[in-house]
């Protein structure tokens, strides 16, 4: 008697509380913040430039050097670039989502 006293509350009281306090844990945890969010913008900025300038690095160096062979033809640049026009589509639905 005195252990159906004990399991009971546990059961009915203490089971529900925590399914519900760590699916609540897991919902949180799951979002970026708002810093987060302004850190990977600022990456995608710094990125974006990075590229832009070894797209320039390259012109200039394969215009002093006829020998050299850039890492990026100018057909490959479409290919190149793919992974920086993923990055401006998903901010902008993450703005567009705002």
């Amino acid at each position: 008697m005195d252990e159906a006293v004990i399991i009971v509350p546990i059961v009915v009281l203490g089971l529900p509380w925590l399914i519900f306090h760590y699916i609540t844990k897991w919902k949180t945890a799951a979002t970026l913040t708002s810093d987060d969010e302004t850190m990977l913008e600022e990456m995608y900025q710094i990125a974006r430039r990075l590229d832009e300038r070894m797209d320039t690095v390259e012109r200039l160096v394969a215009a002093d050097n006829p020998e050299f062979q850039p890492r990026r033809i100018a057909n490959d640049r479409e290919i190149d670039d793919e992974p920086l026009r993923a990055a401006e589509r998903l901010l902008a639905k993450g703005r567009k989502a705002k």
